[in-house]
């Protein structure tokens, strides 16, 4: 903890000992006030503060929550160097309880350090009247948490945002979830070469073939199954809970000739009942499902499986340890009631339900570097993101990713590919020998 410092004199000198004290150690941040006044290294990053707003703001939750509030009403701004900023500030998306940094941006201030937070707010004339939240923010959801009914309240809230504003950020390729870096150094290689690769990926761990029927659980904007359909002569079923996702995804199998191949729908996972099918992707879905629903959602995947089928489950991870408590912003901007689990617990519930694990790749830097190119995509047509939605919300989105891909690099969070096969009678998986089938070569 650190120890008082004396009485600050100016705005930004008072608002610097707070982020001092949320944060338990000086920032390296240069703090520029509404006043003109000035605080902290002078070849610091940047932090501009526009109103007293923000103050009440990191007053009421002085912690992560606060000082995204902050941000996505505009009441403290971030010009440039966004990255080293979320470095200095801990405000990560990583729900890593042994992660120091993380548990700084979320944990709020002893007693003693609360009281000198209230004298800090007076003496800027910051106390009274409480902001209302940015109105991106979701407060609470109705219902029993992870009923279809709120799952697709929760969904909702994060998929149906525009899909041209969806088109702005991920690029041509319109596939939300961490491409495959096959050529990273190569000047002529970008995202939509690396998200075609990560399709190819998929499709070539879960073995697929002419004729083989395939389920894309939570298929986005359709992007898997028309690559799946096109380059391999399968058939598929896409489901989602996004009206918006499936407009779009309907109009552009369409405009590709494939509507008698795929069949997009919204539609719950737990309301699936025609299987079975030879293949199940499950690309960035698994982290809506939840802890207390994970073992159902293995067994609705097993039983939609033929013997002999493999299971595809893409999904981002936490590091092991207690589930972490407390108000974030990814839980009230981004993700409202979706859970980060560990790799183990996801592997052992696949065992569980009686599927076999027979691969499992990180692609923990292949996502930190598709999270830059997302947030690039954003800063370079940020008139239009905001016309298409509102400022919060971009600010949002680029504070969501940014800080993401921090977690990522520093390893606060994960991401991994787990393939799975549904064994035969005889136990017979039909996996090849090697994981050669799969590779890209060198």
């Amino acid at each position: 903890m650190t120890t008082a410092t004396a009485t600050a004199q100016t705005v930004a000198d008072r608002f610097f000992r707070l982020l001092e004290l949320v944060l338990r150690e000086k920032p390296a941040l240069r703090v520029c006030a509404w006043d003109g006044s000035e605080a902290g290294p002078a070849d610091a990053p940047v932090v501009l503060l526009s109103s007293p707003d923000a103050v009440r703001r990191l007053v009421r939750a002085p912690n992560e929550l606060g000082l995204a509030r902050a941000y996505v009403s505009g009441d403290l701004d971030v010009p440039e160097n966004l990255y080293e900023v979320l470095g200095s500030l801990a405000v990560v998306t990583a729900r890593d309880p042994q992660s120091p940094g993380a548990d700084r941006a979320r944990r709020s201030p002893s007693a003693r350090e609360r009281a000198e937070v209230v004298r800090l707010a007076r003496e800027l004339d910051a106390v009274g009247r409480t902001p209302p939240p940015p109105p991106e923010e979701v407060r609470r959801l109705r219902g029993v948490l992870h009923t279809r009914s709120r799952d697709k309240a929760a969904v909702s809230h994060h998929y149906d945002v525009g899909n041209d504003f969806y088109r702005i950020v991920l690029g041509a390729s319109m596939v939300y979830s961490c491409a495959y870096w096959t050529r990273p150094d190569d000047p002529s290689y970008g995202l939509d070469e690396a998200q075609r690769d990560k399709l190819e990926l998929v499709c070539r761990k879960l073995g697929l073939a002419a004729g083989m029927r395939v389920l894309d659980v939570g298929c986005g904007w359709g992007s898997f199954l028309m690559h799946a359909v096109e380059r391999y002569d399968v058939t598929g079923v896409g489901i989602t809970l996004s009206q918006e996702q499936a407009t779009y995804a309907r109009k552009r199998v369409a405009e590709a000739g494939l509507q008698d191949r795929i069949d997009i729908r919204v539609q719950d996972w737990r309301d699936l009942s025609d299987g079975p099918f030879d293949a199940i992707a499950s690309i960035g879905m698994a982290e809506h499902v939840g802890a207390p629903r994970y073992a159902e959602y293995a067994a609705a995947l097993r039983d939609l499986l033929r013997p002999g089928g493999r299971l595809l489950n893409h999904q981002i991870a936490r590091r092991p340890g207690p589930t972490p408590k407390g108000p974030t912003f990814i839980d009230r901007y981004v993700f409202p009631d979706g859970e980060l689990l560990p790799l183990a617990q996801t592997l052992g519930a696949l065992e569980d339900v009686g599927l076999e694990v027979r691969d499992a790749e990180s692609l923990r830097e292949h996502y930190a570097r598709t999270l830059r190119c997302w947030v690039t995509n954003l800063e370079s047509a940020w008139d239009d993101a905001t016309r298409l939605t509102s400022v919060g919300r971009a600010r949002v989105w680029r504070l969501y990713m940014a800080a993401s891909a921090l977690a990522f690099e520093v390893g606060q969070i994960g991401v991994n590919q787990v393939l799975a096969v549904r064994r035969g009678p005889r136990g017979e998986s039909g996996m090849p020998p090697t994981r050669d089938a799969w590779s890209f070569g060198a």
